[in-house]
């Protein structure tokens, strides 16, 4: 396993406050948990692509044509992606303050999911990366994407979570999935990993040209799988 190699590549996904990086090297996966955003840019410097699951672009009004897209492939999974807010509800100081500003560009409140993932969106949004190599993803669209043919359960009942070791269990050894799952800090959530396990996927496609593209094809509103 050489999770140095710039052949590898990696998957994040937040975790109670932390990150989920899930490492592939083409045969092997491994996972760490990183802190802060600084962390995970260090610590996948070398990797030839990333996903992330989390917003990396905002609107300046209305909604991203890559989540209302992403929504419509999702059918009747579409509730787990919360739209973006716009970029100036990153200012807000309290929910009622974002609420405010988000009802004066898009009509609409936002949710208390997504006030919940400000922190997130805001410690990516004042971050240097290159957005040519570090993609958003969406864990769902991954999973759907990997197995169309699947009606998922919730990722968080055993079902769910079976559905989607099954998917990733094509392209990764069983026993490395299990052998990584192992050795994961105790922090992260089985969902958590999964789900990081899928944005690496999803990176590993976009580094081939494989992906699918929901919105635009350069960054400024991309969601691949």
């Amino acid at each position: 396993m050489n999770f140095h190699s710039q052949n590898v590549v990696a998957g994040i996904d937040g975790a109670r406050g932390e990150w989920v990086i899930a490492l592939f090297d083409g045969t092997s996966m491994a996972w760490e948990v990183a802190t802060d955003v600084e962390s995970i840019l260090d610590r996948t410097g070398h990797c030839a692509s990333v996903g992330v699951d989390m917003p990396l672009s905002m609107p300046s009004q209305g909604y991203r044509v890559s989540e209302l897209e992403a929504k419509r492939f999702l059918g009747p999974a579409r509730s787990s992606i919360f739209h973006t807010p716009t970029a100036a509800v990153l200012h807000a100081q309290s929910y009622e303050d974002a609420c405010a500003i988000s009802r004066a560009s898009t009509g609409k409140a936002i949710s208390k999911q997504t006030w919940f993932l400000l922190p997130g969106i805001r410690a990516w949004h004042e971050a240097h990366f290159d957005r040519e190599r570090i993609v958003e993803v969406h864990p769902e669209c991954s999973f759907r994407v990997m197995q169309p043919g699947t009606a998922f359960a919730s990722k968080k009942s055993g079902r769910g979570a079976g559905q989607r070791m099954k998917g990733l269990a094509l392209w990764i050894d069983p026993g490395n999935l299990a052998d990584g799952l192992a050795e994961l800090p105790a922090g992260p959530a089985l969902d958590d990993a999964l789900d990081a396990a899928a944005a690496a996927w999803s990176a590993w496609r976009f580094g081939r040209s494989e992906h699918r593209v929901f919105g635009t094809a350069d960054a400024t509103d991309r969601i691949v799988a």
